[in-house]
């Protein structure tokens, strides 16, 4: 972690078998700690998918989407189907405190990275799986992918207009939600074998995070057969008003989830007696008679621009400007709040990149580049007592 002292998981190495989204999220979030990542790409295959990942590109091996998730690493060419690659991994695992993956569900246990296969060579270390549904049960088998779990889940037929078709996030935000949440439980299990001193499997999956995540319309279905439906512009499905509404040159959200903000907007909006109508005296009045209230608001709203309204709302009442993404990466608050930096990457000096969300006694990590492939096999393998001869061979064996 540059730019920060004594960051908490300075000394914690990870060996990660990783490739494209949820996984390398994961664990460039540690490497944000401070951990020493490193990725084990396969000389075999080319390493880590997304460094073909287009449609731009950093010289041979390298793209902005490998980039965007693999900063602060190193990285290791290993064969792991090779015998002498297991006899690699297994010298390797004595020095580190974790091996995660987010390998398909069955592979795992076939190149030997679950805790009984690696606890002979490190009883303390923690084993993280990261896969679709799992290393056990029917789909242990099957690909996965963000936006299939999106539609499984029911993330479709939540998002959109109600008249309009189901549509998905315009993130991958089931990759990285699982990611975040693998990098969690990873850490506390690696709290947990710091304390012990015996390490354990941990298993996060992206459709168990995927379902786990419909929250409380879940437990409103579960216990009272209520179904959550898609609402007009984008609304709360049990507030009013907590919504999108056109202003004179875009749009604006406002979450009045308060009556407090209620009455705050309606006399900012220059409405300071529409919260005695007995249409909306009341939460439940305001979404019985919602459109009502949209009517009354939207005509409020557009008379003036969105910018105007917010230099009204803004630290008084909960409200945001809609925006574009260029808008968005442009907005003069994030780059004041240090949300982009650049990194000296050796093919794109000043390439920018978003900053870690996470501050340590008020600083942000500096970010390095992510590297190049193989680009530290050497050095990591001399940490785990190879000698050059050794490596020599290896890669004669094409091991490495």
């Amino acid at each position: 972690m540059v730019g920060i002292s004594d960051p908490p998981l300075a000394g914690t190495r990870i060996l990660s078998v990783e490739q494209y989204g949820a996984g390398p999220f994961a664990s460039m979030y540690l490497a944000d700690m401070g951990a020493e990542v490193i990725k084990i790409e396969s000389p075999a295959t080319g390493g880590d998918s997304s460094r073909a990942s287009g449609p731009h590109f950093l010289g041979d091996g390298d793209s902005h989407f490998f980039q965007t998730f693999n900063l602060g690493k190193k990285s290791l060419d290993l064969d792991l189907r090779a015998p002498r690659g297991k006899e690699v991994l297994h010298r390797l695992v004595g020095t580190a405190d974790v091996v995660m993956n987010n390998l398909r569900g069955d592979l795992p246990g076939k190149l030997g990275l679950t805790y009984a296969d690696l606890s002979p060579h490190n009883p303390r270390v923690v084993c993280t799986h990261l896969s679709g549904y799992g290393r056990v049960g029917e789909r242990a088998t099957w690909p996965s992918y963000d936006y299939l779990m999106q539609a499984e889940a029911g993330y479709l037929s939540l998002t959109g207009e109600p008249d309009g078709p189901m549509t998905r996030m315009g993130l991958s935000i089931v990759d990285y939600i699982t990611g975040i949440t693998t990098a969690f439980a990873l850490t506390a299990a690696l709290v947990g074998a710091l304390r012990t001193g015996k390490g354990r499997d941990v298993d996060v999956t992206l459709y168990d995070v995927a379902m786990h995540q419909l929250t409380y319309p879940a437990t409103w279905y579960l216990n009272e057969g209520d179904v959550v439906a898609r609402r007009p512009r984008s609304g709360h499905p049990s507030v009013v008003p907590c919504e999108t509404y056109p202003t004179a040159d875009g749009h604006i959200f406002v979450m009045c989830v308060l009556p407090k903000f209620w009455i705050q907007l309606c006399q900012i909006l220059g409405l300071p007696d529409l919260p005695e109508d007995p249409r909306f005296a009341t939460p439940r009045d305001r979404f019985d008679n919602r459109d009502a209230l949209a009517a009354l608001l939207d005509a409020a709203f557009g008379q003036q621009s969105t910018a105007h309204w917010m230099g009204k709302l803004a630290g008084r009442v909960p409200a945001a400007p809609v925006l574009t993404m260029p808008e968005a990466l442009d907005n003069p608050y994030f780059a004041r709040t240090e949300g982009i930096q650049s990194i000296d990457h050796p093919d794109r000096p000043g390439l920018r990149v978003l900053s870690s969300p996470i501050r340590l006694d008020g600083e942000r990590a500096r970010a390095t580049p992510a590297p190049k492939r193989g680009a530290d096999t050497d050095a990591v393998l001399r940490s785990a007592g190879f000698l050059d001869d050794d490596i020599a061979a290896l890669r004669a064996e094409k091991v490495i």
